[in-house]
């Protein structure tokens, strides 16, 4: 069978290879402690599933609109509206399964081959394949330990050339729990306005915030000609295998990808639609409760992390990720990744999984107990004491 040969060039994400991995120790009786995946651990509330149960009951197993239903896309402008303080209808909304298909699409719908598009690294594995795979050229945009897991926005607009059509901005950030704050995103919010590039912002994380407020590029003057963000349920409502996410962008582009949607999906699962409806207009108090029990649990991580000479650990101030500087370890991040799971039970992941400036580095989840995290950071100084 003929292979084609862009399919050299699109990456993977390395969770799923890592959790595979695990699966197969758990298998032979290894007692794995999984904190590789980024999966909240809780159930999905009562109310969200009653409401899919309900939606089933009712008739909704049928094709929808490609771009989504109506009442899920007037809910979800209605969010939007309410906390990014912007005024966006249903038109400006498609509903996909999964978040994904967003970064797939607006990529697809937007960017031609050789066209720059400038995205994080360490970042999500996904930008930079994507990327990598139309055949643009991938800049990555460093995220550095010494600025907070943040951006630099001088170095930022070093990287604008004439060919810069797209960028991607992540934040709160996947791996590093980073933010970008109300100054810095004013400027990136000044550059993209001088420029005119389309940005991605990939607000997934955007309900798991430790401190203050979350800054949004869409809430800036004049951003919603250029922004598509992204946002989804997968996160906030522990709906990870649900598979719906959603764009809001303007309406010439949800046009072209409403279109895509079309020729890939067809549509996302109607049902599936309408619990996400009662899962924006129901009881918050779940969600909120989740973020507490994350605040507890990041504590817990970054304190013992802190106390493993070798490896220290800056506190995320959002997502449900720690990325601890390993650089005073003996072996690199990769090395490491293996060693803590073959030899102690521990699911990591190398930093390099995020892109090559993630060497020195490993990503851990704390979306598992804390009775969990606290075994494994055991398990963790024993394998160090031992290098």
């Amino acid at each position: 069978m003929n292979i084609s040969s862009s399919m050299d060039r699109l990456g993977t994400e390395t969770a799923f290879e890592v959790l595979v991995r695990a699966k197969e120790l758990e298998a032979q009786g290894q007692n794995v402690i999984h904190l590789d995946i980024g999966e909240p651990d809780f159930d999905t509330p009562a109310n969200i599933k009653q409401a899919a149960k309900a939606a089933l009951d009712e008739g909704y197993t049928h094709y929808g609109p490609s771009a989504g239903l109506p009442i899920l896309r007037q809910a979800i402008a209605e969010e939007i509206n309410t906390t990014r303080g912007v005024n966006v209808g249903p038109d400006n909304v498609v509903v996909t399964p999964g978040g994904k298909p967003i970064i797939f699409f607006s990529l697809l719908a937007t960017v031609n081959p050789g066209d720059e598009v400038i995205y994080p690294n360490p970042g999500f594995p996904i930008y930079e394949s994507v990327i990598n795979w139309m055949g643009a050229q991938a800049v990555p945009l460093p995220i550095r330990e010494e600025n907070d897991f943040s951006i630099d926005v001088k170095e930022l607009e070093s990287l604008i050339t004439p060919r810069t059509t797209f960028m991607i901005l992540n934040s709160p950030a996947n791996p590093t729990g980073g933010i970008i704050n109300h100054d810095q995103m004013a400027r990136v919010a000044e550059l993209v306005a001088e420029h005119k590039f389309t940005v991605l912002a990939d607000e997934i994380y955007s309900r798991s915030i430790y401190a203050g407020e979350h800054i949004s590029l869409l809430s800036f003057p004049d951003m919603r000609d250029y922004v598509v963000l992204l946002d989804g349920f997968s996160k906030t409502y522990a709906m990870t295998g649900w598979r719906i996410g959603y764009g809001v962008m303007p309406e010439e582009l949800a046009f072209w990808v409403t279109r895509l949607m079309t020729n890939s999906n067809s549509c996302t699962n109607s049902f599936v639609q309408m619990a996400c409806v009662e899962a924006l207009k129901g009881p918050q108090d779940e969600p909120r409760a989740m973020v507490e029990e994350f605040r507890r649990r990041r504590d817990v991580i970054v304190d013992g992390l802190n106390a493993i000479e070798g490896i220290s650990c800056r506190n995320p101030q959002g997502a449900f990720y720690v990325f601890p500087n390993v650089q005073g370890l003996p072996r690199s991040s990769k090395e490491l990744e293996e060693y803590f799971l073959e030899q102690y039970a521990v699911a990591t992941l190398s930093g390099t999984s995020f892109g090559a400036l993630g060497e020195g580095y490993l990503r851990f989840s704390y979306a598992n107990s804390i009775d969990n995290i606290k075994e494994a950071l055991e398990r963790i100084a024993v394998a160090v004491g031992k290098l």
